[in-house]
Order: structure tokens, then C-alpha cells, then sequence
């Protein structure tokens, strides 16, 4: 699933092409995605200008003169940007053709992506009002996680994937971050000090932005708007790397299920 470094990754490489653009035509191949796209979606887009293009969590939202397109990549989605005549695949379900040539074209496999449309503030929206903070916002610190976690018996590595808590700390950044942070992803969250909270905040900022600057992580099938792979797979140190030796120390790293989530860890560097 695209995480938010491969959401980031697409927001930065669509924005220069479709800013100030005007929509000049919206061809919707396939309605039925996680939500259906709306059939009056055409006459509403057409027409207006690309004001800003920004993120909330795993969310892309393309601010329009009346409105937002809300756009999420679903499981194995991307927003690419070709020529609109360039034909279709099996699975480019839409097109945003603009004024200027360029056309942004939605391919979702498994259609579990959606886009949406709102007139309203889009943070305000049920998918993301309740979203926690972005792991780059000053609210989002070792004090912060720390206080959240007073009591809780889960283990540290669901508590920072919980998406009220904190966005875009997916499956394989969680792992990677409670690595360099030396925190075992078993451990209780509640039973984790603030200093080491503060270390874990770092570690998240740090492997996040690592992954941003790779253009993120290609296990399966992300590919940037250019329908190119990210390449922060090359530094991963722990993710994958079942029975290989830690690169820090040697010792053969693990693999255990947490949270229905493939997790690994080195049992010696993490405790």
C-alpha cells in the first residue's frame, strides 16, 4: 500500500504540472472504486483551476476554486501524469485532462482507492477529521507520544501505526524507525520512557524523510507520477531481512505477526 512517503512522493511530482491548470475534461472509465465517483463529477470539475495541491496523511487533496478533490491511492493505486491520448490501461480508471496538454491519469488495480469531492473544508472530513498529527508537525514529539501511551498495554509498534495517534507511519517505516530508535516492537507502549519517546519521534521524522527523498519504497507495484520506483528499499535495514544478519551487530533478524503485520527486528540491538 502506498504510505505517506509514496503519497508525498506523488503530491511533489503532480504539483508542478497541474498548478493554475484549468480542467478541461474529466473521463471516468470505472465509477466503482472503494466509494463510487460521482457521475456529476465531470460538470462540477470542468472548468476550474488548480489552486493548491497538499496532503493529509495518505490523502491528496486537490484544491479546486469551489471545492476539494479528496484522492487516495488505495492498496496499489497512482496518479500519473502522461499525454491524454497516450491509450488507457486495463486499470486507468480516470483522467483529468487540463488545459495545457497535461493529463493526470488515477490507475488502481484492486480498486480500493477513491476520489471525492467536497465543497467543505476537506480536514473537516469524516475520512479525515480524525486524524492524528503528521509526524513532521511540531505537536508531534516524544512528550506527545509518551503522554499518549500512559497505560497502554499494546505493543510500541501498532500504538505508532494507529492512525488517530500519529498519520503515515506504515507497516514497513514503523519497523525501520523502532529499529534505529533500538526499541523491541513487542515491548508495551506504556511501559516506555520519555526519553526514548524522544528518540522514536526522531527515528519516525528521520526514516520518513529518508523515504520522501528516495521517492519511497517499491515492494510490489508504487510507482511515482512518472511511473518510475521509489528506492529507499536499498536502505532498509531490518524490513525483509528475515534470518539475514543485523547489519549492526550480526545477530539473525526475526520475524514475528503483530497486529496481523509482518514485523521484524534484531532481538539483540532492540530491547
Amino acid at each position: 500500500m502506498p504510505e505517506l512517503p509514496e503519497v508525498e512522493t506523488t503530491r511533489q511530482g503532480i504539483a508542478p504540472h497541474i498548478l493554475g491548470q484549468s480542467i478541461a475534461g474529466l473521463v471516468v472509465r470505472r465509477h466503482q472504486l472503494r466509494w463510487p465517483v460521482s457521475s456529476d463529477l465531470p460538470e462540477k470539475l470542468c472548468g476550474q483551476s488548480i489552486l493548491d495541491v497538499t496532503r493529509r496523511g495518505k490523502y491528496i487533496l486537490i484544491r479546486l476554486e469551489s471545492g476539494t478533490l479528496i484522492v487516495h491511492l488505495g492498496m496499489s493505486g497512482s496518479l500519473r501524469v502522461t499525454a491524454p491520448e497516450l491509450p488507457p490501461k486495463k486499470h486507468d480508471h480516470v483522467d483529468i485532462v487540463f488545459g495545457n496538454g497535461v493529463c493526470l491519469r488515477f490507475h488502481d488495480p484492486r480498486r480500493f482507492g477513491c476520489l471525492l469531492w467536497t465543497e467543505s473544508d476537506p480536514r473537516a472530513h469524516p475520512l479525515l477529521a480524525h486524524l492524528g498529527p503528521e509526524p513532521q508537525d511540531s505537536s508531534f514529539s516524544g512528550n506527545y507520544l509518551h503522554a499518549m501511551a500512559r497505560q497502554r498495554k499494546t505493543p510500541v509498534k501498532s500504538f505508532i501505526m494507529d492512525s488517530h495517534l500519529v498519520v503515515g507511519v506504515g507497516n514497513i517505516y514503523a519497523n525501520e524507525a523502532l529499529f534505529r530508535a533500538a526499541l523491541n516492537p513487542k515491548r508495551a507502549a506504556g511501559n516506555i520512557s520519555r526519553q526514548r519517546y524522544e528518540r522514536l519521534a526522531a527515528t519516525i521524522r528521520e526514516v520518513l524523510d529518508a523515504a520522501i527523498t528516495q521517492g519511497g519504497t517499491t515492494l510490489r507495484d508504487f510507482v511515482n507520477e512518472s511511473g518510475r520506483p521509489g528506492y529507499f528499499r536499498q536502505s532498509l535495514r531490518v524490513y525483509g531481512r528475515q534470518g539475514l544478519p543485523c547489519l549492526a551487530c550480526g545477530a539473525p533478524i526475526r520475524h514475528v505477526r503483530l497486529g496481523q503485520r509482518s514485523t521484524f527486528y534484531c532481538p539483540r540491538c532492540q530491547h
